[in-house]
């Protein structure tokens, strides 16, 4: 796997333009840059993920319902990997309301995204976020 310094650069900006999207409620931001094909494997139900950009975009209005009470949604440390036409990232966000956060000032939502470029241009094909079960 080649990995070329803008590569990097361009899912960096990428993955950073998601997360601005995200914290500001801007669903066609969060979309951009999505393949028709994603799957995404949340947090909450449905545990099978979910397919495709049509179930990808009804994830997120409740999420923003959520956000709105104040959450925050906090780009902490983010590693790329690219290839000629994959790659993959992983990241650390602080994600919660500011009483979540109080209570456990180490709460991180770890996202893992994979990537495939198509006609020179990165598109975002699978998403995995998950919290650190410390039940």
């Amino acid at each position: 796997m080649t990995t070329t310094d803008a590569d990097r650069t361009a899912i960096d900006d990428l993955i950073r333009r998601w997360v601005a999207a995200v914290a500001a409620g801007d669903l066609d931001g969060v979309l951009a840059d999505h393949a028709d094909d994603i799957v995404m494997f949340d947090v909450p139900p449905p545990y099978a993920g979910v397919r495709g950009l049509d179930a990808y975009r009804e994830t997120w209005p409740d999420f923003f319902v959520w956000q709105r009470q104040g959450a925050e949604f906090t780009l902490e440390s983010l590693d790329v990997t690219a290839g000629d036409d994959v790659a993959f990232a992983h990241a650390l966000l602080r994600c919660g309301t500011p009483e979540e956060l109080a209570a456990k000032p180490d709460l991180r939502l770890r996202l893992t995204v994979g990537l495939r470029k198509s006609d020179d241009r990165w598109q975002v094909t699978h998403e995995h976020h998950s919290f650190a079960d410390d039940s």
